[in-house]
């Protein structure tokens, strides 16, 4: 995104993507992962501009169905701001389907927020709302 001094990086984020099959469909899903802006750089906008971006670039993509992700609940209004929503009840299910890791997991505090990019967003966002996402990205990104 920018750059405070010279070379270090002020602002940064992973974009993950994978196929999640769900309620009969299968969606196309893209994820925030790593979202980070230096300490010293908190508070001028750097990680909203970069996040709204993030949102942007997915909902111009032809191959993207929904962005999902899930953050810490304090964290839910900055990502609102961002264009993103909280799915009341939704609970994403991380790590592998051997090693599960859920978003409600006890000591977690997490909200999954989302985007939906389909021609009946109304209706994907039905199909997302108050279930649990078999997402399962693996152990390196275990919940995006």
């Amino acid at each position: 995104m920018g750059r405070g001094r010279a070379g270090a990086v002020a602002a940064c984020l992973t974009l993950l993507r994978k196929e999640i099959r769900l309620g009969g469909g299968t969606y196309r899903a893209a994820g925030l992962s790593a979202v980070v802006t230096r300490p010293e750089l908190r508070g001028r906008g750097l990680g909203g501009r970069l996040v709204t971006a993030a949102r942007e670039v997915l909902a111009a993509d032809p191959e993207v169905d929904v962005a999902l992700f899930s953050c810490d609940r304090e964290l839910t209004p900055f990502y609102e701001a961002a264009g993103f929503e909280r799915l009341p009840g939704t609970v994403l299910l991380g790590g592998t389907p051997a090693d599960p890791l859920p978003s409600d997991r006890p000591g977690f505090d997490k909200a999954v927020l989302a985007a939906f990019f389909t021609p009946d967003p109304a209706s994907t966002r039905a199909v997302f709302t108050s279930t649990r996402i078999p997402l399962y990205p693996g152990l390196t990104d275990r919940l995006w």
